[in-house]
């Protein structure tokens, strides 16, 4: 039996690796899209692409069985206008090559899994968001507009289409918690201004199987958001994190003194001010069960596992 053929565009971060290795224990044949290959990759191949134009690298396209973008350069920086205008090209530049990759094939892919980010609801505070949500305002909301308003402005006839809001992925290889992991160590764990914006979050292996069953479930289609049903405020987090990590309590970081912190750190204060809701009412309506749908659980998981 011919091996299925996955492309995972922009797929040389913490999650697209995570992903390629699920698909290659398998038995899928992964070809991840990165500016920088590794042509010495063991287990699946990398090749080069920029994320902007058409290449060689869109054969790889021609009957496979799925594509999944990753694409987007990190928001975790200064919002300058020059950054920002990187941010956005980023996204929406990748959504369209994709979409004109696939539109070149005679058989094109079956499925286009693409990422985004609950970060459209915006600054929410207690209020509940489900997956049809209006969006709210700032500059992550304005960013996730021009990415999703790409994506349904570039059509794929035949192509099943999944769009996954996703929430900030717990993983200790790399990603936001290792930041956070850092500061705790270093006895800067407290409360991040109020402590009340909530965090919504997922597990990293719940997170690899909202992607896996995105790829093979044909009746998984349209918007979807990824968290757990259960997102907690700053304080908790921060709590909990400092739990796992033997850390004892820790002054808080007041929002007047975010500023200068964010700037020392070279990122922005909406990124630890804000904050979001997210129900999974469709992923649940559809079955998916959370392996992982409680903090404390899914923390003390994820340090006895990379303790061994």
């Amino acid at each position: 039996m011919a091996k299925r053929r996955i492309i995972l565009a922009g797929g040389s971060g913490f999650l697209g690796r995570a992903l390629a290795e699920r698909l290659v224990l398998q038995g899928d044949e992964v070809v991840v899209l990165t500016r920088r290959p590794d042509l010495a990759r063991q287990g699946y191949r990398e090749v080069h692409w920029d994320g902007r134009t058409l290449g060689a690298w869109a054969d790889e396209f021609e009957g496979a069985h799925a594509v999944v973008n990753f694409a987007g350069k990190n928001v975790n920086c200064r919002y300058t206008p020059e950054a920002l205008a990187e941010i956005n090209a980023s996204r929406v530049d990748s959504v369209k090559v994709v979409a004109e990759a696939i539109q070149r094939c005679a058989v094109p892919p079956k499925a286009w899994v693409q990422t985004g980010s609950m970060a459209i609801y915006g600054d929410a505070g207690d209020r509940l968001c489900g997956d049809d949500a209006p969006p709210g305002e700032g500059i992550p909301v304005d960013t996730c507009l021009r990415w999703e308003q790409a994506f349904a402005e570039s059509p794929t006839p035949g192509v099943r289409r999944v769009w996954l809001r996703i929430s900030f992925v717990l993983g200790r290889s790399a990603g936001a918690l290792r930041f956070l992991e850092t500061l705790t160590k270093c006895f800067l764990g407290g409360t991040v201004g109020s402590g009340r914006q909530y965090i919504s979050w997922i597990h990293e292996q719940d997170m690899i199987e909202v992607f896996r069953r995105s790829v093979d479930d044909p009746g998984m289609q349209g918007t979807y958001n990824v968290a757990t049903p259960n997102a907690v405020p700053n304080a908790v987090l921060m709590r909990e994190l400092r739990r796992v990590l033997r850390r004892p309590w820790c002054p808080p970081t007041p929002a007047w003194l975010m500023p200068l912190g964010c700037w020392l750190f070279r990122t922005e204060p909406v990124l630890a001010l804000t904050g979001r809701r997210g129900v999974p009412e469709r992923l649940l309506a559809e079955g998916f069960r959370f392996a992982h749908p409680e903090l404390p659980g899914a923390l003390d998981d994820l340090y006895r596992r990379y303790a061994r």
